[in-house]
């Protein structure tokens, strides 16, 4: 016996008067709600109905029971239809986990857009460099940037992400512009900790090492695991990086930094948006998602110099 189909059965019948009229209203047989109706009196161990050939009359106990049978029917219905909105309507709290750097220069004006469209929506974005485990750590949604191994996670491409090697006019003019890869041995590097050389063949041509080099080449190596710090030290004439447009695009339109060796730049990289379930996606990251797309232009915005 499914309980909560005889609870409806027995509530059904008692408002109809009668189980062939219950059975009409349930689109059911009227044997089927008697069996339903009998079923949940044996399951109780008390009579809910005493019948006549002309008239159902609730027992005492049918009386109580239906006053609660008829709240826990209406809880249930609530809860379907309060899940059926979140489906088709925005709503609930969304957990995001983004990049520090992208997303302090880039997010909240996407942010705010999306809560103006869908005010239901309340937003929890945490900024972390590291690659979070959406599911353990309870994400529904996760901004990366990168080139993607394949995995059971679905991913959507939001933009391409430009990789340029910039430095400022002065350290040029100070250290010569280089024209070919192999000329960077002898300039000071500005090196992104999470870059990986096996991705990015132009690294294999950068200097390694600290101390003064060859080539007007000064200072020891700066590493960091943050763009901005490595764009600012750029623009200072520390050296020359390797950055995203997204960091580096703004003080390039303004020139205060120079793109070096543009015709080898490399493969872009991607700005992703990673979930973990396709099929009945909340409405909330399908929505989010959605709204990503083509946010940011075709090329973003950033890549306009």
């Amino acid at each position: 016996m499914d309980r909560l189909d005889a609870m409806r059965a027995f509530v059904t019948v008692v408002a109809e008067g009668s189980f062939t009229r219950a059975a009409e209203r349930l689109a059911l047989s009227p044997q089927l709600v008697s069996k339903y109706v009998s079923q949940l009196e044996q399951h109780l161990g008390v009579r809910l109905l005493n019948r006549t050939t002309r008239r159902l009359h609730l027992t005492e106990a049918g009386t109580a029971y239906r006053q609660r049978a008829q709240q826990v029917l209406a809880e249930i219905d609530d809860m379907e239809s309060e899940l059926g909105e979140l489906q088709t309507q925005a709503r609930g709290r969304l957990h995001i986990s983004a990049p520090v750097s992208f997303a302090i220069r880039h997010l909240a004006p996407l942010i705010n857009d999306f809560q103006r469209a869908h005010p239901a929506v309340d937003i929890d974005l945490q900024l972390n460099d590291r690659k979070v485990d959406i599911v353990e750590e309870g994400f529904d949604i996760a901004l990366r940037i990168g080139r993607l191994k394949s995995s059971s996670l679905i991913a959507r491409r939001i933009a391409p992400v430009r990789l340029v090697l910039c430095a400022s006019p002065e350290y040029l003019a100070r250290h010569g512009t280089p024209e070919h890869p192999r000329d960077l041995a002898g300039h000071r590097f500005l090196r992104y900790r999470y870059m990986e050389e096996s991705q990015e063949p132009l690294l294999q041509w950068l200097p390694r090492g600290g101390g003064v080099g060859g080539g007007g080449r000064e200072g020891g190596e700066l590493t960091s695991n943050n763009g901005d710090v490595l764009v600012e030290a750029a623009m200072g004439g520390a050296g020359i990086a390797l950055q995203p447009t997204f960091l580096s695009g703004s003080a390039i339109q303004q020139g205060r930094l120079s793109v070096v060796l543009p015709e080898h730049e490399p493969e872009p990289l991607g700005l992703y948006a990673v979930y973990a379930h396709r099929q009945l996606l909340a409405s909330k990251v399908r929505h989010f998602v959605d709204f990503l797309e083509g946010y940011f232009g075709d090329p973003p915005y950033w890549d306009h110099f």
